[in-house]
């Protein structure tokens, strides 16, 4: 018998994708979002909900077995900074608690690579490539809500016995948008806030997936980004230039992405499939130095 998951943000890009992925594994799935149901979404997968108010949320978990949680507010500076902690905050917690409170069998939430301390503007990385370690770091409140929101997985996965799955998302990309990566290459700073990194909408939607599927327990937290970088200098000239001081923990060959995944892979199976290089020439002179 195939699981029935809620996947929340549904109407966004992420959640959107999310809701593909699974139905195209053979998953039920109940999508919400506090925003009109998207043309593209069946009338009877789909319901509104507020996840700020604790009763929506249980409204909508009940009868479900797992959750894929992606609303929030989904970057700095969208909204002011105390209602992105509070509206952050509260869907977090009411979903993790209406979690507990249903006895679901897993919830898969987004993270973000924001706790890691983007956009490194007044303290740069402390060693790269970073992993899941360098946390918690948040320069604001949309990074503190993240922080906070991996605490409370932690304490209620701990009470509840759930495992609870955290994606350290980083830059979520839909392919159409690779067009824009060509104006990125003549100045390093212009991507430097995250080391260059990315995050393919169709690889971010396949570790929601296997992180319903992941045989793990507690509550963990994985970096998910691409392979390579969003660049066609190699990785270990972008750190150079503009990262000076930081130290290379190891060898990064060619264009390696700065952001590892390495610990999703190992716990989730998680291998990113896509890359900007699928959808754009590369220059030659980046041909021939891969």
């Amino acid at each position: 018998m195939s699981l029935t998951v809620c996947v929340t943000g549904a109407a966004g890009l992420t959640g959107a994708a999310c809701v593909a992925e699974l139905v195209d594994h053979g998953y039920r799935v109940l999508a919400t979002d506090i925003a009109p149901r998207p043309a593209h979404t069946p009338a009877h997968t789909y319901t509104r909900a507020d996840l700020t108010d604790y009763g929506d949320t249980v409204e909508i978990l009940t009868g479900c077995d797992a959750v894929v949680h992606m609303a929030n507010i989904p970057a700095p500076r969208l909204a002011t900074a105390a209602r992105t902690f509070t509206v952050n905050t509260a869907m977090n917690s009411n979903v993790f608690l209406a979690a507990a409170a249903l006895e679901l069998r897993r919830v898969v939430w987004a993270s973000s690579e924001t706790t890691l301390g983007l956009d490194f503007e007044d303290e740069p990385p402390r060693y790269a490539p970073l992993d899941e370690d360098h946390f918690p770091h948040p320069t604001t409140t949309y990074a503190l809500s993240k922080v906070v929101g991996e605490t409370l997985a932690r304490h209620i996965a701990g009470w509840s016995g759930i495992p609870f799955v955290g994606l350290r998302l980083s830059n979520v990309i839909r392919p159409e948008a690779y067009a824009e990566f060509p104006t990125f290459w003549d100045d390093p700073q212009k991507r430097r806030f995250n080391l260059w990194s990315y995050i393919d909408v169709r690889d971010a939607a396949m570790a929601a997936r296997l992180g319903i599927e992941a045989d793990v327990t507690g509550a963990t937290n994985y970096i998910i980004a691409a392979a390579d970088t969003v660049m066609t200098t190699p990785s270990v000239d972008l750190l150079e230039a503009v990262f000076p001081g930081t130290a290379l923990r190891r060898p990064v060959a060619g264009h390696t992405a700065l952001m590892t995944s390495d610990r999703a892979r190992a716990a989730l199976g998680f291998v990113p499939r896509h890359s900007w290089r699928d959808h754009v020439p590369v220059p030659e002179r980046e041909g021939q130095e891969a």
